[in-house]
């Protein structure tokens, strides 16, 4: 069956019997009523137009003989039935002529209009509100609604006819709209393909929410954001909004205004470049809610929500996080299930949240997690973590209680659990690592891995302190001795290289008495050449001088003096 949007004006209905059913011992007649491009199916046995039929001459006057009668031999014979069929479909056709605009309410039901017309929807709608309507208000409980019912309510509220159309004051629409203009909690869920036995689109059925004016909460599943009129109408009175399976696009909800300004600012915020609309923000929202759809950006729609508290943003196809530091009064952010490989700095998107989950993404890396230091519960599990190392990077997080690693590559690794307590250092008791309180046998695993840790750093030191000092010998011995002397020449001279100076030994060879003075000339040429360094070494000054003068040798005591020469 076709799918087909509701007409502009009431159409002319028509009905007609296009089959029948044999079942057990009685036959079921199908009957395809039609309302302008709508159709749909009911299906009765005989007895069901009979009831029908005392209904109506009770209670509208209809001619009694207009039914064919019942007869009992020959019931489910095939010509007996073919020419019932067609009697009753004479039957139908003439009430509905009988009453070509207030369909006497028997008749309604019997064709199922309750469920597949305009008129039908919102008389049932406006008798159950008005038998209960104000005890589900004081209970405060959540009412629910079809896309068909609220463009039910649309279209009548549209056109141009009366509130109660069939006389009857419990089917007037004004018990629809009180309760309305008073309900607080709203569920909307749409339905995949045709309605029932009809050919009717939910998803191709608008319907406008602006008559709800002091609603705090409403869920809505299974629609088409462009179906979605006067949402935009809530900003001042709702509180919590919870969308799934209807949008693509963050903007096509929070800002619908968005299809007719191209150009638009929140409103408070300042914009350098020219704008065509200023659009309110939702005052009261603080709940989020938009899992299961199909969103791939966080966009800058956000800045008009920025009282959110909560936000839900899981199942769905993100791949990065962006605009989320508008939010400045976020707690808890879930992103699980989505398409995050990398998520770096996120303190400066997230802020001080206390709940993030991140499940079910396909996270390598903690290191953007670093310096989330208010979060108390992380999620991690179902990511392709599989380096214990990556645990350090959320280790030092000084508020974190709650911790899911479960379904990870890790989890396989021998002693995991103590392994990742071990990485919190003092705080491992304070953690729960995947649902499971840390026992005292864990916390005695971990003292001991944490004893093994530090001697192991302890002995990294010493090693590579060693290592230092070996390193430096190695190449101080291994310096050749031209290269001491060609710096020594090259700097100015010490007080070492001139005391060496001063030793040298003399170049001259001569006589005894030459040989001396020639010696203590050149020692004393020597020194006075260098007085600073003659100051700084007089140590090494003295024994030059001694080397530099050779020896006397004195004659022995007892040997005969010289002869003397005449």
């Amino acid at each position: 069956m076709e799918s087909a949007s509701f007409p502009e004006d009431v159409l002319e209905r028509k009905v007609c019997i296009v089959g029948s059913e044999p079942v057990e011992n009685y036959t079921v007649y199908i009957i395809e009523v039609s309302d302008g491009e709508h159709r749909w199916t009911v299906k009765h046995r005989y007895s069901d137009f009979h009831d029908l039929h005392e209904k109506l001459t009770a209670e509208k006057k209809v001619d009694r003989r207009l039914l064919p009668p019942k007869k009992m031999l020959g019931k489910n014979s095939k010509s007996l039935v073919e020419r019932r069929q067609k009697e009753l479909e004479l039957y139908l056709q003439t009430l509905l002529q009988q009453f070509p605009e207030a369909t006497p309410s028997p008749l309604a039901c019997f064709l199922h209009f309750h469920l597949y017309e305009i008129n039908g929807i919102t008389a049932a709608l406006a008798e159950e509100l008005f038998n209960k309507g104000e005890q589900l208000l004081q209970a405060g409980e959540v009412f629910s609604l079809y896309p068909l019912q609220l463009y039910s309510v649309s279209q009548q509220l549209r056109l141009a006819k009366p509130t109660c159309c069939s006389g009857d004051a419990k089917t007037d629409l004004g018990h629809i709209l009180d309760f309305t203009c008073r309900l607080r909690y709203l569920k909307v869920s749409g339905t995949r393909g045709p309605v029932g036995s009809s050919n009717i689109q939910e998803s191709s059925l608008p319907f406008d929410l602006s008559v709800f004016k002091s609603l705090l909460q409403i869920e809505i599943s299974e629609c088409s954001s462009l179906q979605i009129r006067g949402l935009s109408s809530l900003r001042s009175s709702l509180a919590t909004l919870s969308i799934h399976h209807s949008m693509e696009t963050m903007t096509s909800i929070l800002v619908p205004e968005s299809s007719e300004f191209s150009q638009w600012e929140a409103e408070g915020a300042e914009s350098g470049c020219p704008i065509t609309a200023v659009i309110p923000v939702w005052r009261n929202l603080t709940t989020l809610d938009m899992s299961h759809n199909g969103i791939s950006t966080i966009d800058s729609s956000v800045k008009l929500i920025p009282k959110v508290e909560f936000l839900d943003l899981s199942h769905n196809k993100l791949s990065t996080v962006e605009n989320l530091q508008h939010l400045y009064n976020l707690v808890h952010v879930d992103l699980s299930y989505n398409c995050l490989q990398v998520l770096e700095a996120a303190h400066t998107r997230l802020g001080n949240i206390k709940t993030l989950s991140l499940a079910g993404n396909q996270l390598q890396q903690l290191s953007g997690l670093t310096k989330l230091y208010s979060l108390v519960n992380l999620d991690l599990s179902h990511n392709q973590l599989d380096q214990l190392e990556e645990i350090r990077n959320i280790g030092s997080l000084p508020c974190l209680e709650k911790l899911n690693l479960s379904s990870n590559p890790m989890c396989i690794i021998p002693d995991y659990r103590t392994k990742v307590l071990a990485q919190f250092g003092d705080r491992a008791s304070e953690v729960c690592l995947d649902g499971q309180v840390t026992t005292e046998k864990e916390l005695d695993t971990v003292e001991v891995l944490k004893a093994i840790q530090k001697a192991k750093e302890v002995k990294d030191r010493m090693s590579s302190g060693d290592k230092k000092i070996s390193e430096e010998t190695r190449l101080s011995a291994a310096a050749p001795p031209h290269l001491s002397s060609s710096s020594s020449s090259s700097s100015p001279p010490s007080s070492s290289s001139c005391c060496s100076s001063a030793v040298a030994p003399p170049t001259v060879t001569s006589s005894p008495s030459s040989s001396s003075s020639s010696s203590s000339s050149s020692s004393s040429s020597s020194f006075s050449s260098c007085p600073a360094q003659q100051a700084s070494c007089p140590s090494q000054e003295v024994t030059s001088r001694e080397d530099s003068v050779p020896p006397r040798t004195l004659p022995p005591v007892d040997a005969a003096p010289p002869p003397t020469k005449l």
